[in-house]
């Protein structure tokens, strides 16, 4: 992926960050996926006062590309404080191995940011290959 994409895509994650809703954390987090076709999907953290309940910036961008049919991923960009590389969570690695997603951006800023592949991430993710090893 070329450094523009990467900051365009970081752009994208900081412009859905401002719409996060944090109350509770009071840490915002916006993330951008990008499918196969360069369609570009935005999300970020929503809280609820049930933790549970709440959801991930990550899950949400991957869900609005499902929901639009998307299956194919060429990477992911995340940004939450602009002092530290924000990470995905354990459930947010889950589903970025679900969907194979190769790239993962963390950023603090469109010009600040470090990559890193699924794998350096999430090493020996369960996959749905896993359910079919006998």
């Amino acid at each position: 992926m070329e450094t523009e994409e990467i900051r365009h895509l970081l752009a994208k994650a900081l412009e859905a960050r401002k719409n996060s809703y944090s109350p509770y954390s009071l840490y915002p987090v916006g993330a951008a996926v990008m499918a196969g076709d360069g369609t570009i999907y935005t999300g970020c953290n929503m809280e609820n006062v049930s933790y549970p309940a709440s959801l991930c910036a990550e899950r949400n961008a991957l869900g609005s590309a499902i929901a639009d049919g998307k299956r194919d991923f060429l990477a992911i960009a995340i940004i939450g404080s602009p002092d530290d590389y924000t990470m995905p969570c354990g459930i947010c690695r889950q589903v970025l191995a679900e969907f194979r997603v190769p790239l993962i951006i963390c950023g603090k800023s469109e010009n600040d940011y470090r990559l890193f592949t699924l794998e350096e991430i999430f090493p020996a993710a369960f996959t749905a290959d896993e359910l079919k090893k006998k």
